[in-house]
């Protein structure tokens, strides 16, 4: 079989990860790299190897398995597409939630993702080309009650990848933010912490939390269909989108929310200008 594309995709013990590295290892052509925490966790490629798959243990907040990436790229004749995939979710109220949880979901969520493109980086700078697929949510564009630091960290990663796509389209690499609406899977169960309120002037919020803690696995999202829609933009279209929100809610709230605020910078934009001299 002749290779034509190698992924690295991280995070792929289940959810998308998982979802999209079963896509790829049934795909012909594709090499495989595929991240976990575990290696048992990574078990379930077995049924698809035929010398296509290059399993990795990988967190992606541990600097020296980060930069071991770096061996296994090479190994593999570098990268085509990678996926920043891993990540976890954080339920709580912004005055409740606890200091290293935050630095926990920040290291996961932005800074391990970094840390990893900044090691694929070179490969693709070398090649010319490449694609890099950052799967953020529609709360990297909106937000939600005792989601604030979740968003957070997905506006990060918003941010981050609109700077990088502008300063690597001039050397044939593409970045695509990928927004999916809540999906079944991990994010809101086990992969995510809750903390449930306990001020009384937050109970209000109670619900919300408890809510997505008993609604995970429940979710609309559909982990498969979002992995195919990825893996369909990224070998079908020739310039990938920089958004690709996926769901319902994903694509309301998001054109909701844009709107409202493009509404309300027009309102002012008389007194805005007046800042500058």
């Amino acid at each position: 079989m002749t290779i034509t594309k190698t992924w690295l995709i991280t995070g792929t013990s289940s959810g998308f990860g998982k979802a999209l590295a079963t896509l790829v290892a049934q795909t012909d052509g594709q090499h495989l790299l595929a991240t976990a925490r575990k290696m048992a966790d990574l078990d379930y490629l077995d049924a698809f190897d035929h010398g296509q798959i290059t399993k990795i243990i990988l967190d992606v907040t541990d600097d020296a398995e980060v930069a071991a990436l770096s061996d296994k790229i090479r190994a593999a004749g570098g990268v085509d597409i990678l996926v920043n995939n891993a990540g976890l979710g954080y339920f709580a109220t912004t005055e409740e939630a606890q200091a290293a949880d935050v630095r926990q979901l920040f290291d996961v969520n932005f800074f391990g993702l970094a840390a990893v493109t900044k090691v694929v980086l070179p490969f693709m700078r070398a090649a010319r080309q490449g694609v890099i697929v950052n799967i953020s949510s529609v709360l990297g564009l909106t937000s939600l009650p005792t989601l604030g630091y979740y968003s957070a960290s997905k506006y990060a990663v918003e941010g981050y990848s609109e700077g990088l796509r502008q300063e690597v389209a001039p050397l044939g690499i593409q970045v695509m933010l990928v927004e999916p609406s809540g999906a079944r899977t991990n994010w809101a169960g086990a992969s995510g912490k809750h903390v449930i309120p306990a001020l009384a002037d937050y109970q209000a919020f109670k619900a919300n939390v408890v809510g997505v803690k008993n609604g995970a696995g429940h979710e609309p999202g559909n982990p498969t269909k979002i992995a195919q829609l990825i893996f369909a933009s990224v070998t079908n279209e020739t310039q990938v989108p920089l958004h690709l929100p996926l769901g319902a809610f994903a694509t309301n709230a998001a054109q909701e929310h844009l709107t409202a605020v493009l509404n309300e910078v027009t309102a002012r934009r008389a007194t805005a200008l007046k800042a500058d001299d």
